[in-house]
């Protein structure tokens, strides 16, 4: 195997990135658009609160998923007891996160508690259809996850659509709410019976109890699910604390919700990436081979990602938030808006490519102990922070104590890979990084005024997937991940 390999299936996987993208502006803007900002702060802030949940519920199990389902000859029943033990973490987590949002007082006769209840088919089929997905993960048949995603954003979008056809504006209606919430859990669900119809022509799914393997699976995923829930914490949580600790949190979440949910996507391609290199450099360390050209490689890809990343959040930001939102939207010189919550979080979600990193190279190596506390500090800052900042400034404090976190994890756990596991990143690599995010920050500055219409943003951003794939071969980025390691 060779990073063309990891390359394709992170390919395929950006694609369906791409594509679920462009729908979820739609989306965004059909929200944005058909319920009022007061409503909008509420189906942000569930969201919020669910994607912690889901993280939690998550467990690790995924990662583990990639190792064991790459290694044994046994696929169809370790899968089996995968999906017996997310449908326990699943149990356990979602049920725990209702029986949280209808006994917190503060939330009583707020739109939260329902809305939590009727979202929460979001994560459930989600998790399912992401245990599936390790299938094709592991065979490297990732055009299956791409098919299966676009056609689930497809449904949401087009239904959701439906109302905004229909003339629903700045609804204050609870039941459009909750209609557009459980049209989510459709989308959901589709996702998950396109994953399964696939799977199983590969591998039989089927719940499998097997006391004995599910135990083993259990103590390998605890490791990853400390690590996750760490993540969770430090990551998630700030849209949940904002609701916990402003009285204005539905205008709050209003504004910073949907950064927050683009922000989930910046930060999830490069667990794309690592989870297609997850499976070879599990072989690789087990034969003793030499891992310094893979792990380059795999650091040049994510800083690559995470400089597109950060350059669109900063210098695009108020034509990416008209796009996606409406003027009402956008900062005054009274309050900081969502393009200013973008400008922000364009910091973390470059750094998390590096906190990631880390991430999967100690776990790969089982140094999980010096994992864990590096992410207990960073969550002790996180909680810290946000309940100083957030009561001061609200998603403003937030944004910028995720920006504080990320900077310390990602300082801590890039020296900890480096000594677990040395790698060299060739200064070739470094010039070619170098020069690829100066042009396109440059291109990027140069062209934001021109941006003055929806229209011009969208053709803007095709126009800008076409350069970035000639700045890429003209900085000889391509060239370098795609030869073939020896």
């Amino acid at each position: 195997m060779s990073t063309r390999q990891i390359a394709t299936s992170t390919l395929w996987q950006l694609a369906s990135q791409v594509m679920m993208a462009a729908l979820s502006i739609l989306t965004v803007k059909f929200v944005a658009l058909g319920l009022s900002k007061e409503l909008v702060g509420n189906y942000n802030s569930v969201y919020g609160i669910l994607q912690l949940a889901g993280i939690i519920a998550d467990f690790g199990l995924y990662a583990v998923a990639l190792k064991e389902l790459s290694r044994t000859e046994r696929k169809q029943e370790v899968l089996g007891a995968l999906i017996v033990l997310r449908l326990l973490t699943l149990s356990c987590a979602v049920g725990g996160t209702l029986l949280f949002v209808w006994l917190l007082p503060l939330w009583k006769g707020t739109p939260l508690p329902l809305g939590v209840t009727i979202a929460s088919l979001v994560p459930i089929f989600t998790l399912l259809a992401g245990i599936i997905r390790s299938v094709f993960q592991v065979n490297y048949r990732l055009h299956y996850v791409f098919i299966a995603e676009v056609l689930q954003r497809i449904i949401t979008v087009s239904l959701i659509g439906l109302f905004i056809v229909a003339g629903i504006r700045g609804s204050h209606d609870l039941h459009i709410y909750h209609l557009f919430l459980f049209i989510g859990g459709i989308g959901a669900f589709v996702l998950f019976l396109v994953s399964l119809a696939a799977a199983d022509r590969m591998v039989r799914v089927r719940p499998h109890w097997n006391g004995m393997l599910v135990r083993e699976l259990l103590r390998k995923a605890a490791p990853y699910g400390i690590a996750f829930f760490c993540m969770a914490f430090y990551r998630q949580w700030d849209v949940a604390l904002i609701a916990l600790l402003r009285s204005d949190y539905e205008l709050q979440n209003a504004y910073y919700g949907f950064v927050a949910r683009m922000a989930d996507m910046g930060f999830i391609i490069p667990t794309f990436l690592l989870n297609s290199t997850l499976p070879i450099l599990s072989e690789r360390d087990a034969r003793g081979e030499d891992m310094n050209s893979l792990l380059s490689k795999t650091l040049l890809m994510l800083l690559s990602l995470g400089s597109i990343s950060l350059l669109f959040c900063v210098l695009w930001s108020r034509p990416l938030i008209l796009l996606l939102t409406t003027p009402a939207y956008l900062s005054t010189p009274l309050r900081a808006g969502s393009d200013t919550a973008l400008e922000l979080i364009g910091f973390p979600i470059f750094l998390n490519g590096l906190v990631l990193f880390g991430f999967y190279t100690l776990l790969t190596r089982g140094v999980w102990k010096r994992l864990v506390l590096s992410l207990l500090l960073g969550v002790a800052l996180s909680l810290a922070l946000n309940l100083w900042l957030i009561p001061l400034y609200g998603f403003v404090g937030a944004a910028w104590t995720s920006i504080a976190v990320h900077v310390l994890l990602a300082v801590l756990l890039t020296a900890e890979a480096w000594r677990v596991l040395p790698f060299r990143l060739p200064m070739s690599y470094m010039l070619r990084w170098f020069f690829f995010s100066v042009f396109l920050g440059i291109s990027l500055w140069w062209s934001a005024p021109l941006l003055t219409t929806e229209i011009r943003t969208v053709v803007g951003l095709a126009l800008s997937g076409i350069f970035l794939l000639f700045l890429a071969w003209g900085t000889g980025l391509i060239r370098a991940v795609w030869i073939r390691n020896t």
